[in-house]
């Protein structure tokens, strides 16, 4: 695998973006028309957007094929976050993963130079164990190395100590900024290594359905500017349910001038 890009140097490296690049009636008209046969709706998407997270990962695999067309389908900018597999994650619980995780990689790594964080959702019920994870993160970053980003969203009240944050740290992992926040509250904030900040804003005060408001995206915009230079920045929007992911995602990119 190629190493990833250095950073912009245009205010930090940020990118801005959705769960899925499904286009919602109500905002087509801030992208490319439709009717230009030769668009699909990823590359409509990729003309006002900066990534895009990529969910479909978690429920099946994709061939390799399909992530090679992905990447030379969109601008040389773009970029795409990917979910882990539930097979790796809530089925077998992070546990003896290796064989999965490297058939995983060996599909999502035709993203080539595009492919941008890896995401490690945990289900709700999975608690710290530390050897347990030791082990997940010794043989994911012996097949993907520390040089290129991921980000863990732990979802169980136990991951958030410090014995866990140190786990994350030595292996170049962030821990996810969560909207609403889950099993406790500093699942809102980042964690983890600090070379990457990865929000995922799910809707709230209902997950998925609401919308964020002005003062939401004012005052993160702020956040965002507040940040080291040093950081990746990645901002996902997943209240799509009724299509206000695209238009917060829309919002947040003017208000940063991007």
């Amino acid at each position: 695998m190629k190493s990833p890009p250095p950073n912009s140097p245009v205010i930090k490296h940020i990118h801005i973006g959705t769960a899925g690049w499904t286009l919602p009636k109500d905002h087509a008209p801030h992208f490319p028309p439709p009717g230009d046969a030769k668009l699909t709706h990823l590359q409509r998407y990729a003309h006002r957007l900066q990534c895009v997270e990529i969910n479909s990962s978690f429920h099946r695999p994709h061939m390799r094929k399909t992530w090679e067309r992905w990447a030379a389908t969109t601008p040389p900018d773009f970029r795409f976050s990917v979910k882990l597999p539930k097979s790796i994650t809530h089925e077998a619980k992070l546990n003896n993963a290796g064989a999965l995780l490297q058939a995983f990689l060996d599909q999502a790594t035709g993203l080539g130079s595009k492919l941008g964080p890896l995401l490690i959702q945990l289900p709700p019920s999975l608690a710290f164990d530390e050897p347990l994870a030791h082990d997940f993160l010794t043989t994911l970053r012996e097949l993907y190395p520390a040089t290129y980003p991921a980000a863990l969203e732990p979802r169980h009240a136990s991951w958030f100590n410090p014995a866990a944050d140190r786990l994350l740290r030595s292996f170049a992992i962030a821990r996810v900024a969560a909207d609403p926040p889950k099993g406790h509250p500093a699942a809102a904030t980042p964690g983890g290594s600090q070379h990457l900040h990865y929000y995922r804003l799910h809707g709230s005060p209902r997950t998925y359905y609401s919308p964020y408001t002005d003062a939401d995206l004012t005052h993160l915009a702020h956040t965002l500017r507040s940040t080291p230079p040093t950081t990746n920045l990645w901002v996902i929007f997943d209240n799509t349910a009724l299509g206000h992911a695209t238009a917060n995602a829309l919002h947040l990119s003017r208000l940063l001038n991007l």
